[in-house]
C-alpha cells in the first residue's frame, strides 16, 4: 500500500526529535522548507524547537489532540516509540529517519529523507501497518490506568525481590501459573526487543499475533506462547512482596501489588510506517549478525 498526499490543500506535519543529536540543527532547515513548499503546516516538539528561529513547541502529549497527515520522526527507535504512543489517536503514518545505525523501526538513514520524502509527495511510498496494545492496570474491579504500547507490556520483580507468581489467562481460560522473574506480552514489532532476549520467537511485523515470554521462568517446560491478537490476556500477580513493577516499551515501571491485574488486547489504533525497499530480514541480517549468503 502506497500513500500520497495532495498538495492543493493545506496540511499538517509534526517533527519529533532525538534530545542533543546535531544532525537536527543541520538537517531541520531544509527539511522544514521543504514541508512548507508542499503545502504544510509545521508543527514542532520541544525538543525539535531548540533548533527553530523561536517557533512555540508543542508537548507531545498535546500532539493527539491535533489534526495531522504526516509525522517525521529524527532519532531511533526509542524516539519513534515515543512518537507512536503520543499520536496513536491521530493515526497519522509516521516516517521514522535513524540518526544512527539501522533501526528495526526508524531504517530510512538521514542521506534517503528527502528522496522518501519525494516518494510520499508522488504517492510511491509503500505503508505498513503494524498492531498496537492496549494495556490496563485493575486493582480489584478498578482501573488504575489505561496505555498504550507498540513494543511491549512488561511485568517485572525488582533486582532484589523473589521471584514472583503469574497466573496468566487468554480470553478468560486459565493457561498457567508461571513463577518467574517477570512476564513479557509483545507485539509482533516487539518480538525483536525484550522478548527475544528471553528467548521468545521473532515474528514478522504483520502477523496478527501476541507473544507471551516468561522472564527466566523456574520451570523449565514454561515456554513462549504465541495467540492471536484477538485475545485479551491477563496477568494475575501474586507477590508476597508487594514488589513488582509494570513498563511499557522500556518506559520507567509503575508500582503494583498483590492481586493487581494487567489486561491486554489490540488497540483500536494501528500504527502506519513509511518503509523503504530493505526487507524484514535484511534488518534481521543486519540487526542481528544473521550470516550472509
Amino acid at each position: 500500500m502506497a500513500s500520497s498526499l495532495s498538495s492543493s490543500q493545506q496540511k499538517v506535519a509534526a517533527i519529533v526529535s532525538r534530545p542533543a543529536r546535531p544532525e537536527v540543527a543541520r538537517t531541520l532547515p531544509e527539511l522544514m522548507a521543504w514541508l512548507h513548499a508542499h503545502s504544510y503546516e509545521v508543527i514542532v516538539d520541544p525538543e525539535t524547537a531548540k533548533y527553530t528561529n523561536g517557533k512555540e513547541p508543542v508537548l507531545r502529549s498535546q500532539l493527539s489532540s491535533r489534526h495531522l497527515d504526516l509525522i517525521v520522526v529524527l532519532g531511533g527507535d526509542g524516539t519513534l516509540l515515543s512518537a507512536v504512543r503520543e499520536t496513536a489517536a491521530t493515526d497519522a503514518p509516521l516516517l521514522g529517519v535513524n540518526l544512527g545505525s539501522l533501526g528495526f523501526l526508524t531504517e530510512v538513514p538521514l542521506s534517503s529523507l528527502f528522496s522518501m520524502l519525494d516518494a510520499i509527495a508522488q504517492g510511491n511510498a509503500p505503508i505498513e501497518r503494524r498492531s498496537l496494545m492496549r494495556c490496563e492496570l485493575l486493582r480489584g474491579e478498578e482501573i488504575r490506568g489505561s496505555y498504550l504500547a507498540f513494543n511491549d507490556v512488561v511485568v517485572n520483580k525488582t533486582a532484589l525481590a523473589r521471584l514472583n507468581n503469574y497466573d496468566l489467562f487468554v480470553d478468560q481460560a486459565f493457561v498457567s501459573r508461571y513463577r518467574s522473574d517477570g512476564m513479557i506480552v509483545a507485539t509482533p514489532t516487539g518480538s525483536t526487543a525484550y522478548s527475544l532476549s528471553a528467548g521468545g520467537p521473532v515474528v514478522m511485523p504483520t502477523v496478527a499475533a501476541f507473544v507471551i515470554t516468561p522472564v527466566a521462568p523456574h520451570s523449565l517446560t514454561h515456554r513462549p506462547l504465541v495467540v492471536p491478537d484477538s485475545a485479551t490476556i491477563e496477568l494475575l500477580l501474586h507477590s508476597d512482596e508487594d514488589v513488582a513493577y509494570l513498563s511499557l516499551d522500556g518506559q520507567p515501571g509503575l508500582d503494583l501489588r498483590d492481586g493487581d491485574r494487567v489486561r491486554c488486547r489490540r488497540s483500536e489504533h494501528s500504527v502506519s510506517l513509511f518503509r523503504t525497499d530493505v526487507d524484514f530480514f535484511h534488518v534481521l541480517r543486519t540487526k542481528l549478525k544473521w550470516g550472509e549468503r
